[in-house]
């Protein structure tokens, strides 16, 4: 319901009460129940008087019941399933009551369908994730690995005027073999399962400081509490994808990046100089972000640093806190 269709909603109201007590009005001042025929002009001041009063209790009752319809109104207009637990508050027990908790109630269904709905989808992609670096770990990254073998062989026999075409060969195919792998370790984190979280982290930095030669600097405590592997995945993912946004769109000369344990919680920050938000609307690698903390119960927020560029923060409860 629109602003405006609230505004006629309350008009219809008022305009059908307006007409009873004009028609009431109307009975008391023409019929032969009047207090006096002809009707006297003080009779007909006083009524008129009435008559007004009626209508203007009317219209502040009225208003009064529905304003609470304008409240609900911008919160259909704002909400997002990205963002949960925002509510209206329910006052009273009448029939905008029932209808504000109906509402409160269909988003209680709809953020838990769309928890369970990411979760499914995260799952799949994690595991099409893992898929694919496999393969290309053993297949394109053998193959690669066998033709390197076979163009030595052939580099040693080869004529000396062929030999370094050959070896350019060798060089490209050696360095599609190392972008292979990259690409194969961006889409399974074997560092984060082999070595833990902290090590993650750090090999994110360095593989992003090397691509976009932007220094990173890291305030990563290591004694975080334990947490579980989705948490720490959840954690992984979206400072990858931070740090990528930032190296294609923040043009920033500097990066911070913190992991620490405050109280109960983890807190990840991640800071940069760059451009900033600018008022851009969320894209679907920010949205990714969002979908993933929802997943662990996490709070993420981005936005504009006091001194320029961007700062994002995940609050991930811990396991204890979630219990």
């Amino acid at each position: 319901m629109s602003r405006t269709a609230s505004a006629t909603l309350f008009w219809r109201l008022f305009l059908l009460n307006a007409l009873v007590f004009v028609a009431g009005a109307g009975v008391l001042i023409f019929s032969p129940a009047t207090v006096s025929a002809p009707v006297a002009v003080t009779e007909m001041s006083v009524l008129s008087v009435g008559l007004a009063l009626m209508l203007v209790i009317n219209a502040i009752l009225l208003r009064i019941s529905l304003r609470p319809l304008d409240g609900l109104t911008a919160l259909m207009q704002r909400v997002d399933l990205l963002q949960p637990g925002e509510r209206y508050a329910v006052r009273g027990s009448g029939d905008v009551a029932y209808l504000i908790r109906t509402f409160n109630d269909m988003l209680d269904r709809l953020e838990t369908e769309r928890a369970a709905s990411n979760a499914h989808a995260l799952a799949a992609q994690e595991g099409e994730r893992h898929r694919i670096a496999q393969e290309l770990h053993d297949e394109i990254g053998q193959g690669l690995t066998a033709v390197l073998l076979g163009l030595k062989r052939t580099v040693d026999r080869a004529p000396d005027e062929l030999r370094d075409e050959l070896r350019a060969v060798q060089e490209t195919i050696r360095a599609t073999l190392d972008e292979v792998r990259q690409v194969a370790r961006r889409l399974r984190p074997g560092v984060l399962d082999d070595l833990g979280l902290i090590s993650a982290m750090n090999a994110l930095a360095t593989d992003f400081t090397e691509a976009s030669e932007v220094p990173v600097t890291r305030r990563l405590d290591q004694q975080l509490p334990i947490m579980s592997k989705v948490a720490e995945l959840v954690l992984y993912r979206v400072t990858q994808e931070s740090l990528t946004n930032i190296a294609r769109h923040a043009a920033a000369s500097e990066v911070e990046l913190s992991l620490a344990r405050e109280r109960n919680k983890v807190l990840l920050r991640i800071t940069d100089d760059g451009r900033g938000l600018n008022g851009a609307i969320d894209g679907v690698g920010i949205r990714g972000m969002r979908e993933r903390a929802l997943l662990i119960g996490a709070d993420l927020t981005l936005g504009p640093r006091p001194t320029g560029g961007t700062e994002l923060r995940l609050v991930v409860p811990t396991e204890s806190e979630r219990g």
